[in-house]
């Protein structure tokens, strides 16, 4: 830092204050009793403001620049505009000692030597306040809050804007030490408002609104009159006794001496928000003084240190922009930083840093030694284990604990200096020399190494990686480049202010000038581009700029240089420069290049760097080529050209290196046919039509179908025609193409029809299907298309599709809820397995959903399906006939049900009483094992119940109901059952002999209740029931005789043999003289003639059934008309039913071989136009 005088002028009187506009074009000074108001620019008297009569002792001007004040010993304060015009003035009792105003409200605080008064425009009065002592000197604080008063007493006092005391600080040397100035620091950036105090007692302190002091007192070596901040804050200004300014950090650091003055300095202020200072004195001059900060820094490749508010050095880390700042809490002199060692000049002694760690981004640095001793020097440098000190012809070299272990001396000032690295204790410095003289000095060897010598001074050198070349630039801005081994200036440039060579290419420095930089590569020209600043280093592509106090590593693309090259063919060189940093467009045209070049090598490494896959593999391939053997440069280079779209040169190249087929591809590739007919022109027609066949996939692919079908058919390529014709649905031209194709050509006709199947169009697909013969396909699509009149004719001519027909159509019967009809049709289709599951889902679905009749008739079809598969089955047989009973058995069982369900959930039923009452007892007898799912016990016993009381089974009626009170009956029979169980109790018990059956084999009157079910309690003969009223039909099974086949027995019955006597008539008729008797015949009597009703008899009381069976002679005696046969197909045996009462009529329906009462038979078949049972309809059972 150096002060440099600007102007100065002399007063008559003594300078006792002055202040600034905020603006800094004006000076206001307060000379005798006068005001001096100077122009700062060059120091011109603008006017003398004459308005007090005694001596002015203090000035102070408004933060908004409006007006200013000043205050006397003739005991007023006048306030001035910016015009210079008075306009105000009050008094005090005593004389002015110093005036300041509010930075925010503007308010004036004046002082005198017993009082202070505050005075804003706003009032008409000043308010005063009385003071213990004489006020010195105040300031107010940055937000205008307080205001610190300093007394002659040695006390601080800090009041609020009205004037009342917060804070007293008293000084240890109370009025031995008055204070005699104070100044609030006007950094916005302090966490606290810092109060700078200066006392006679020769020290400088600071403290915190608080009150609390911060650090220790600073002692000064003389009395000091002012202090005063700049206006940000950095530096303080203190003037007094000794006569000069001096410069001080914010924390009270002496930096140095501004101006030397003749006498006593009474004020000194900074001109805001500059490096300007004016200074007055005891005898009446002005000075006005520009400090010039000179930078003070070191640069060692990426780390740049630079001193920061004269006492701190910052290392900035340029790669990674990292910051570390060191305290030295002393002026900064000299910095000098090499590899991981930092040195600090400060005034008395050098200190010297290592970083902690040997990584490369570490930060970190820590004292490693102190030389405490004054050096006086130009420059210093830092080596590993030395540092050298510069002054100016004198080189010194000192160890690290300060000794001095070598010296040189030479013959000119030493205008430059540098490490230019090696060992550690054995580094090389470059040394320029006003002469001309370049040397090369080992901190190790007492003797310099004359590098060469120039005629001009020497301002910048610097020396390639490989210390092959030197870089210099002289007093006359010329950079000049010489080879170190020859001696030979290798080329120059001018307009050079400094050079630095690129430390990762030889041949690539950079220089800067004349507010460009300047980018050499060998022996090229040079790039230029803007620049503002000096080079002080070249890394890579980052180049290192000093642009007036601040470092930047700027970014410089290396395009230009490799260009250079590229020119010249020189690839692998252009690579090294696209190393340091160039553009990816760069990168890709260096690739490009050298793959054109044939310098696979550096291509590849180009390529890699964009990533461009396409190209690699183009390498690869080359490469692989290469080591096979191949050696065709052209063909190579076609290939290049390929890839880059030069497709003329690279099929010129092909043909020139015989390989016409390649240019062929590579036009069809790209869809060029034009191009490849021409290439082509009078070739072989298989070409031709490989052409015509891929320009065919050409329009298929760029959505041109109607084009690629035209071009496949003139190619003969039918299939794929077909395809893309079927894929647009263009029936037409399928009907084209299935025309003109001959029926050998099955694969592409089969493929039209699959098309005009998926179009819809059913008639061309049979069409077509018929053309090639193929029938079952013609079968699939008539079952496809579910046009099964035209499958059964098929089937009809050929059985074989017989499945293929039958079972879709069930399913799709099926699918259609036409389950019966799917069953039969099933059944025709041979897949019995499928028959009885549809009809077991259908008596499954039937039961649940209480269709009792629907689950009978379809129980009845599953017994009749099971028959069926017994007959054909042999293996299943027993399985199947033991389905086959229990299936019928199942059907009767809801047959029955259907009447009681019917007759318990709806309010009206259309079966008589009588029929109720046997078909409960029926349901009754028959489920003494497991109960049927659906069919209730608590419904059959209620409806039998109520039959029974209501036809007088009394008996059976109390039975009913004890029975229900042993199971869960629903809420809504419970209050009806319970009344019926209470009320049968008065009814006698017994039943109605009216109700009880008759056994028609044995003639006994068999229970109601019968324990063994349907059958005859004495004969065992099972009871044969009407299958609509349930009631016990007159009839008797009877079994045929060992030998006697079905056929031969229906033969003898219908023999019809004739007989004298009547058998349906108990009476004889006796005629004799004339006179006719009639007889009342015993019964056996008759029965003698009989022999079937022999035949009933039986050993009584014996438990086990004996049926009746009967022999050929029994056989004749039958009458057809009295005996009823179901004849069940096989493997089933024929049943024989002899009616016992021939007169009354029993009708048995010829599908199910249910018997019936003839009257309700035929009223039944009026009433459904079919058997109630099976369902046959009643033309077929005419049939």
């Amino acid at each position: 830092m150096r002060a440099a005088l600007t102007w100065r002028d002399k007063a008559e009187q003594c300078i006792f204050d002055l202040a600034f506009k905020p603006d800094g074009t004006q000076l206001i000074i307060a000379a005798g009793n006068r005001l001096l108001v100077y122009d700062t620019s060059d120091g011109t008297l603008i006017q003398p403001l004459k308005g007090h009569k005694e001596t002015v002792y203090c000035v102070a001007y408004a933060k908004d620049g409006k007006r200013f004040a000043s205050g006397s010993a003739d005991k007023t304060v006048i306030i001035w505009t910016s015009k210079l015009e008075g306009i105000l003035k009050y008094t005090h009792n005593d004389s002015i000692q110093c005036v300041s105003y509010n930075p925010v409200t503007h308010q004036l605080a004046s002082c005198s030597s017993s009082d202070f008064g505050l005075w804003s425009p706003e009032q008409k009065s000043v308010s005063k306040h009385k003071a213990n002592s004489k006020i010195t000197c105040c300031s107010w604080t940055n937000d205008g809050q307080y205001l610190a008063l300093g007394m002659f007493s040695g006390v601080v006092s800090i009041r609020n804007k009205n004037g009342e005391e917060k804070v007293k600080i008293e000084r240890p040397g109370g009025s031995l030490s008055p204070v005699w100035s104070i100044s609030w620091n006007p950094s916005r950036d302090e966490h606290n408002d810092i109060l700078a105090v200066a006392d006679w007692g020769q020290r400088l302190s600071f403290y915190q609104l608080s009150g609390k002091q911060i650090g220790k007192d600073r002692v000064l070596s003389f009395d000091p009159c002012c202090v005063s901040y700049f206006s940000k804050g950095e530096y303080i200004l203190l003037g007094g006794s000794d006569k000069q300014v001096s410069l001080y950090t914010k924390d009270g650091v002496r930096l140095g001496t501004i101006g030397e003055q003749s006498s006593w300095v009474w004020t000194c202020k900074a001109k805001p928000d500059s490096n300007y200072v004016a200074v007055g004195s005891q005898d009446g001059t002005i000075s006005f003084y520009q400090l010039i900060f000179s930078t003070v820094h070191g640069l060692y490749k990426d780390r740049y240190a630079y001193r920061d508010s004269m006492t701190d050095v910052i290392v900035q880390h340029l790669i990674t922009e990292q910051k570390v700042r060191i305290k030295s809490r002393e002026l900064v002199k000299k910095i000098a930083i090499y590899k991981n060692r930092l040195a600090i000049q400060l005034p008395e002694k050098i200190q010297i840093y290592e970083l902690y760690s040997d990584d490369s981004s570490d930060m970190h640095y820590r004292v490693k030694e102190k030389i405490v001793k004054k050096f006086e020097c130009n420059l210093l440098v830092v080596c590993s284990e030395h540092i050298i000190l510069c002054q100016e012809k004198r080189l010194q070299c000192l160890s690290f604990s300060g000794t001095k272990e070598r010296e040189w001396l030479m013959e000119s000032l030493i205008r430059y200096i540098k490490v230019i690295g090696g060992p550690p204790g054995r580094e090389g410095l470059l040394v320029g020399l006003k002469n001309g003289q370049i040397l090369k000095i080992f901190v190790d060897n007492p003797f310099a190494i004359v590098l060469l010598k120039q005629s001009t001074a020497v301002r910048c050198l610097d020396m390639s990686a490989s210390r092959n070349k030197l870089a210099v630039v002289d007093e006359n801005d010329t950079c000049l480049v010489y080879d170190i081994h020859t001696k030979e200036l290798l080329f120059q440039e001018p307009n050079a202010n400094s050079v630095a060579w690129n430390t990762q290419c030889e041949d690539m420095l950079c220089f800067s000038g004349g507010g460009y930089l300047n980018i050499k590569a060998s022996n090229f020209p040079v790039h230029q581009q803007k620049l503002q600043g000096f080079v002080v280093g070249y890394n890579g592509s980052k180049i290192f700029c000093l642009h007036v106090f601040s470092m930047s590593a700027v970014e410089v693309p290396q395009s230009a240089p490799m260009y250079q090259y590229l020119e010249r063919k020189m690839f692998k060189e252009a690579y090294q420069i696209a190393c340091l940093g160039v553009t990816d467009a760069d990168w890709k045209e260096l690739a490009m290049e050298a793959l054109e070049g044939l310098e696979f090598e550096t291509a590849k490494k180009a390529f890699t760097r964009v990533r461009d896959l396409r190209y690699l593999e183009l390498i690869s391939s080359i490469e692989e080529r290469k080591k096979r053997g191949e050696n065709n440069n052209d063909l190579f280079l076609a290939d290049v050209y390929a890839y880059q779209g030069k497709f003329h040169e690279a099929a010129k190249l092909y043909r020139r290196s015989g390989h016409e087929n390649l240019a062929l591809d590579m036009y069809s590739d790209l869809r060029m046919f034009d191009y490849a007919k021409d290439f082509l022109s009078s070739g072989d027609p298989k070409d031709t039509k490989m052409l015509i066949i891929k320009q065919a996939d050409w329009a298929k692919n760029i959505n041109e179908p109607k084009a690629a079908v035209e071009m496949y058919i003139t190619a003969g390529e039918h299939m794929k025609a077909i395809e893309i014709s079927g894929e647009q649905g263009w029936v037409d031209a399928l009907i084209d193409i299935a025309r003109k194709l001959d029926k050998a050509e099955r694969e592409p006709l089969r493929k039209c029809a699959y098309y005009f199947k998926k179009l819809l169009n059913h008639g061309y697909a049979a069409e077509t299907y018929m053309k090639i013969g193929d029938l079952k396909a013609l079968v699939q699509l008539h079952v496809e298309t579910q046009q099964w009149d035209e499958a059964f004719a098929l089937c009809d001519k050929h059985p074989e599709f017989k499945d293929d027909v039958y079972v879709p159509y069930a399913q799709w019967l099926a699918e259609n809820d036409r389950f019966e009809e799917a069953q039969k049709a099933f059944h025709k289709a041979g897949r019995q397995t499928e028959a009885v599951k549809v009809l077991e889902q259908l008596t499954h679905n039937a039961v649940v959903e209480t269709r009792f009749n629907d689950a009978a008739y379809y129980y009845w079809m599953l017994s009749m399906q099971c028959l069926d598969i017994a007959q054909e089955d042999k293996q299943k047989k027993t399985e199947m006939l033991q389905k086959f009973h229990h299936f019928q058995h199942l059907a009767e069982l809801y047959h029955v049900y259907h009447s009681i369900h019917k007759y318990i959930e709806e309010p009206f039923s259309f079966h008589l009483p009588g029929a109720l009452f046997n078909m409960s007892r029926f349901l009754l007898h028959s489920l003494t094992k497991d109960t049927p799912l659906g069919i209730s016990k608590v419904n059959t016993l209620y409806a039998l119940a109520k039959q029974s009381k209501a036809l007088g089974a009394y008996k059976l009626a109390r039975h009913a109901y004890d029975k229900l009170q042993g199971l869960q009956i629903p809420a809504r029979f419970q209050k009806s059952i319970e009344l019926g169980s209470l009320t049968i109790r008065s009814k006698p018990f017994h039943d109605s002999e009216e109700l009880v059956p008759l056994c028609y084999r044995c003639s006994t009157n068999n229970p109601l209740l019968n324990n063994l079910g349907n059958v005859c309690i004495n004969c065992r003969q099972p009871f044969v029931f009407s299958a609509s009223s349930y009631d016990v039909l007159h009839l008797v099974e009877f079994y045929l005789e060992e030998g006697i086949t079905d056929e031969e027995a229906v033969a003898l019955i219908d023999l019809e043999v004739p007989r004298l006597n009547k058998r349906d008539s108990k009476w004889q008729e006796k005629t004799s003289d004339n006179v006719q008797t009639m007889l009342l015949c015993e019964a056996d009597e008759i029965e003698e003639d009989d022999p079937f009703t022999a035949k009933l008899s039986f050993e009584q009381g014996g438990s086990e059934f004996i049926p009746v069976v009967v022999n050929r002679a029994a056989l004749r005696s039958l009458s057809r008309r009295d005996v009823l046969v179901k004849r069940w197909p096989k493997p089933l045996r024929w049943q024989y039913f002899r009616s016992l009462l021939p007169d009354a009529s029993i009708t048995m329906c010829p599908s199910c071989f249910q018997m019936f009462h003839s009257e309700d038979y035929e009223l039944l078949v009026l009433q459904h136009n079919c058997c109630p049972y099976c369902r046959r309809k009643i033309d077929e059972t005419c049939q």
